[in-house]
């Protein structure tokens, strides 16, 4: 059994070599959407725009938090909800990538992890899930308080089940206490993530509901729109004849 000082070693070792890699991704992301908005196929300004409102605003939601666990597991103040926004009006593609974005700002600003694999689970496929917002659109005839419920649950459960094998792996080397409690690693990674998850999920839905239910959704929608319908061009008016008459 490894001690932790000798794990925590190598994880720091590790969250250096990958905060770098994550900044490199980053810088790459930004050179991405930075050429796609200058060719016009896939964002526009206005999207890119947005994308880095959104995204300065989970991200700072993110730092109003409590811990109710040890090494990460934090209840935030519907840190999600203005990419779930953003994911919803744009799409589930534009949603997946502002959602990698968040997920390496989150590890820049704390980098802890024990495996690049963790960092993988942790970091980049668990915020991407956010993209799944971007189908909630799409769900028939439902109402909006139905369609962002569920968008948001599945994003959540998806996030669930990445943080599950990332927890699997992260308990299983005895990471963070000497004597666990019980032997399966898959039970108590399941225990970790029921602590946390549900109860972000649920303030994020119940904030989406809010919003959608006093028609300020909507309005945000609509000012998040791109094609925003231009006053019509008003026609003409025919030139007089000046000349005065013999």
């Amino acid at each position: 059994m490894l001690h932790f000082s000798q794990l925590a070693a190598v994880s720091e070792k590790t969250t250096d070599i990958v905060k770098w890699v994550s900044l490199g991704a980053v810088a790459l992301l930004i050179v991405i959407l930075a050429a796609t908005c200058i060719k016009g196929k896939k964002f526009s300004t206005s999207e890119i725009a947005y994308a880095g409102v959104c995204l300065a605003a989970s991200f700072a939601l993110s730092f109003i938090k409590v811990s109710p666990v040890q090494y990460g597991g934090s209840i935030t103040l519907a840190s999600f909800v203005p990419l779930l926004i953003y994911a919803y009006k744009f799409g589930p593609v534009k949603g997946t990538l502002a959602g990698l974005i968040l997920g390496l700002f989150n590890f820049i600003s704390d980098p802890y992890i024990l495996t690049p694999l963790t960092f993988v689970l942790d970091y980049l496929l668990a915020f991407a899930s956010i993209g799944l917002m971007g189908f909630a659109p799409k769900m028939g005839k439902l109402p909006a308080t139905a369609k962002v419920s569920v968008g948001t649950v599945l994003v959540y459960a998806a996030r669930f089940m990445f943080h599950l094998f990332s927890g699997f792996i992260f308990f299983q080397m005895d990471s963070v206490w000497a004597d666990l409690p019980m032997t399966n690693m898959f039970v108590y990674s399941f225990v970790y993530q029921c602590v946390y998850l549900p109860a972000d999920c649920v303030i994020a839905v119940c904030v989406l509901i809010t919003l959608a239910k006093t028609k300020a959704l909507d309005k945000l929608l609509n000012i998040m729109d791109r094609k925003n319908k231009q006053p019509a061009a008003q026609p003409k008016q025919p030139v007089q004849d000046e000349t005065p008459a013999d």
